[in-house]
């Protein structure tokens, strides 16, 4: 069960507008794509009032950088229970790995929620118990009891040339222990930051502090990873408040975005597409945006 209401008509909108863009030069992309759009009503909701529609929404996907966010929560989380020592350092890595997505941040806070370390191959028993203290943050999304997170693999670190030693090993032979999330889940994850239902509202408020984007046409000059040009916020009108966390690798181009256009009421838009080509095609992302936005409008 979806935590949006199903609503028809933004379920036929999207349908047709994936149709127009697979038609556009991009055939394959209906298995290649997944979204959870959702509405609300109010400038202040709540979890689970809003809207929606999906497309493939339950599919499991690598979601490249994306997991930063949940690996985020999680941090948030470990704090608050003190499983993990507050410090400045581990203040920077969050910030790092949410706002500039730094995989060599991520890779600090996946070993402190997790009190792993890499290295190289590990033989047995020591290997079972490292990956079974790898597992730890799957172990607690699934205390939550939400069906969108029964499937999902947060357990694995981000790379830039990939993994080495006992990394590698841990994502067996055939890759099949890869970081795997789908749009419904992360997009329930990320209305739960926003919406202060995941953690104190101290705790959600620095998490939100951290991905919030500028859409300043000049400050995004200055950083060309800036997260918003070929993602869902280069779809936006320039006045937006956005609060996103996009993932790109070579054959995946994700965003995981909450944002407010003028006086209208929040959007939630979650898009992971997949294959070489959608990795890199900057116009994607930004024309699903820009394409909701106006039906919003209407």
């Amino acid at each position: 069960m979806a935590f949006y209401r199903p609503e028809q008509g933004m379920q036929s909108h999207l349908a047709a507008l994936i149709d127009r863009l697979a038609d556009d030069g991009r055939p394959g992309l209906h298995d290649q794509i997944s979204v959870t759009w959702v509405r609300y009503d109010g400038s202040s909701p709540t979890s689970g009032s809003g809207m929606g529609a999906g497309w493939s929404d339950q599919k499991q996907r690598y979601p490249a950088s994306v997991v930063k966010l949940i690996y985020a929560v999680a941090a948030e989380h470990w704090l608050q229970r003190d499983f993990i020592p507050d410090s400045e350092e581990l203040r920077r890595a969050l910030l790092d790995m949410l706002a500039d997505s730094s995989n060599d941040a991520t890779g600090l806070i996946v070993d402190l929620l997790t009190g792993t370390t890499s290295g190289p191959t590990l033989r047995s028993p020591f290997r079972e118990q490292w990956e079974q203290q790898r597992f730890v943050v799957n172990d607690w999304l699934q205390t939550f009891g939400w069906p969108e997170l029964e499937h999902i693999n947060c357990c694995q670190k981000t790379w830039g040339d990939g993994p080495y030693g006992r990394e590698k090993a841990f994502y067996r032979g055939d890759n099949s222990n890869r970081n795997a999330l789908c749009t419904a889940a992360v997009g329930r994850m990320l209305e739960a930051v926003m919406t202060d239902a995941v953690l104190s509202p101290p705790a959600c408020q620095r998490l939100r502090d951290r991905l919030l984007r500028s859409l300043d046409l000049t400050a995004r000059a200055a950083d060309p990873e800036n997260q918003v040009d070929g993602f869902l916020g280069g779809g936006l009108p320039p006045k937006s408040l956005l609060w996103s966390k996009a993932g790109w690798m070579s054959e995946a181009r994700h965003d995981a975005a909450w944002w407010m256009v003028e006086d209208q009421p929040p959007t939630l838009l979650i898009v992971f597409s997949e294959g070489r080509k959608q990795a890199a095609d900057e116009a994607l992302l930004p024309k699903i945006a820009k394409a909701l936005v106006a039906y919003q409008a209407i």
